[in-house]
């Protein structure tokens, strides 16, 4: 079926036991900063992807290069 209350609890008094509850909390305060640094880091790459797309619609028009093709250009593609 699924893990209940108490083995969750007999799970946790193991591995205080094995570790430590100083350990335990160093491992816990690392884990949370990771995370926020990982956060940060899918909302900095946000912005940057919304900014670089503005970007790209704001000079897409600017530089347009006019020009005819060869007949030897055209057969190569």
């Amino acid at each position: 079926m699924g893990i209940g209350v108490w083995q969750l609890l007999i799970i946790l008094l193991i591995i205080l036991l094995l570790f430590g509850a100083k350990r335990l909390r160093n491992v816990g305060g690392d884990l949370g900063a990771a995370i926020k640094g990982f956060r940060g880091a899918v909302k900095d790459g946000e912005n940057d992807a919304t900014g670089d797309s503005a970007k790209l619609d704001k000079s897409e028009g600017d530089d347009v290069i006019e020009g005819e093709v060869s007949n030897k250009e055209k057969n190569k593609v």
